[in-house]
């Protein structure tokens, strides 16, 4: 009993130090700036909202939390020296780095590239001096090179779970310019969870010392990987984290793609586990890690551009009709069972292959509609259902492309300085010369 009540006692200063870090709310700051300017996005290709905000956001806090207090339990088994020092290394680098591109808010970069500063820093006398640049050697030495990247390859391996829970529900269809210029369908999957995680750390390790904290912490025998077993005093930690992806893709429906996107994630964190390990066992070691730790997660990105160049377009109009690029949600297409990457081609009988047809075929009979439709795997499928006053016009669909499509979106580099911006995402189409788009990839 008395062991629960340190915990808990624990986990409340917890909680208190928490909430006196800006790092989370930097991080839900930027998840609403995120969604809002995908949802601006929406708007303005399809003239109307897809998700909503406030929904996204608090599905990220939820979400997020459930994965923190999970992946803080694992890490409580792990014993990892972290301090608070490595958080604000990580975040500081994490900012800078979105200052380039936003999709290096990711800690496999930050991590990585503390460890390689740490091992070039032991080469030199820098630690020795009193001034600033030596407290920062100091704090960078001190930092738990191998247990900063086993905790992020347990972040990436939440971040896979994640992805493969909810991939297919953050997806959003785009216009996109494909290879020739001409306008193509296609999806970004884009995610952001708010991590906050609670881990049991020696506390010889917290860069705390001191009778208070002695007091107050928890002496418990019990082994964990880092630290083995024994009898010493342990303290929660509250280290805020992020962990995120994008993804975009020409060829593949949203849940194969998070699908793919997961197995990858997935692979990555097992290796990036392997190498943090073996870096605990053999220091010698540490630079291959922090090298991984980069490299692996860019073949992540590499990996999923050579998936797409491979692949033909899938959401382009053919001589069968007119392709579904997605579904309104609360229409009578999602009513009726209409899904992306379907064909329709028959409405009322009458076959269409533009949306001037489909119109035209919707106004034989404005009190019921019957569709005839090829599913993703090339059968036929008949969908009924009448009409009613008010509904939307075009049932809910989202048809790929046109010529006469007015806005796109490409793919392109999106710092945060853009983000806070509010640099616009989408793009009017011109006869005279395209624009870039900001679709990070």
């Amino acid at each position: 009993m008395e062991t629960v009540q340190s915990v808990l006692g624990l986990l409340g200063d917890a909680v208190v130090q928490l909430a006196l870090q800006p790092f989370y709310y930097i991080a839900v700051l930027f998840i609403i700036l995120q969604y809002r300017r995908q949802i601006s996005l929406e708007r303005k290709l399809f003239a109307v909202k897809l998700h909503d905000t406030m929904g996204l956001v608090l599905r990220a806090l939820l979400s997020g939390l459930l994965i923190g207090l999970g992946a803080s339990i694992v890490g409580a088994f792990v014993g990892a020296a972290l301090t608070a020092d490595a958080v604000l290394w990580l975040w500081v680098i994490a900012v800078v780095l979105m200052l380039v591109r936003i999709r290096y808010l990711c800690f496999a970069y930050s991590a990585g590239i503390i460890t390689l500063l740490q091992w070039g820093a032991g080469f030199t006398s820098l630690a020795d001096r009193d001034d600033w640049l030596g407290s920062l050697a100091s704090s960078l030495a001190d930092i738990d090179a191998a247990g900063l990247l086993l905790l992020v390859a347990l972040l990436h391996l939440a971040e896979a779970v994640l992805v493969s829970w909810q991939g297919t529900q953050l997806s959003t269809p785009l216009f996109l310019e494909g290879k020739r210029g001409k306008l193509i369908g296609g999806y970004m999957l884009q995610g952001f969870w708010p991590v906050p995680l609670f881990l049991f750390v020696p506390i010889a390790g917290t860069g705390q010392e001191g009778g208070a904290d002695q007091a107050s912490a928890l002496h418990a025998t019990w082994h964990t990987l880092f630290q083995g077993g024994g009898s010493q005093g342990w303290t929660i930690l509250a280290l805020p984290m992020i962990i995120g992806f994008t993804e975009l893709t020409r060829s593949m429906l949203p849940k194969a793609k998070a699908k793919h996107a997961a197995k990858g994630l997935m692979l990555y964190s097992i290796l990036l586990a392997g190498a943090s390990l073996l870096a605990w066992w053999q220091s010698a070691t540490l630079p291959l890690a922090a090298l991984l730790s980069i490299v692996l997660h860019e073949a992540i990105t590499w990996r999923s551009s050579i998936v797409e160049s491979s692949r033909q377009p899938m959401y382009v109009h053919d001589e069968r009709g007119l392709k579904l690029l997605g579904v309104v949600p609360g229409t009578p297409a999602e009513a009726m069972g209409l899904s992306a990457g379907e064909i329709l081609y028959k409405v009322n009988g009458m076959k269409v292959s533009s949306k001037e047809e489909l119109y035209e075929a919707l106004l034989l009979n404005s009190a019921f509609c019957k569709l005839e439709v090829l599913n993703n795997d090339g059968e036929p499928k008949f969908a009924q259902r009448a009409r009613y006053a008010g509904e939307h016009h075009q049932l809910g669909v989202i048809l790929a492309p046109d010529e006469q499509a007015n806005y796109y979106a490409a793919s392109g580099p999106s710092s945060l300085i853009q983000l806070l911006k509010g640099r616009r995402a989408s793009h009017r189409r011109d006869s005279t010369a395209p624009a870039e788009g900001q679709i990070e990839g």
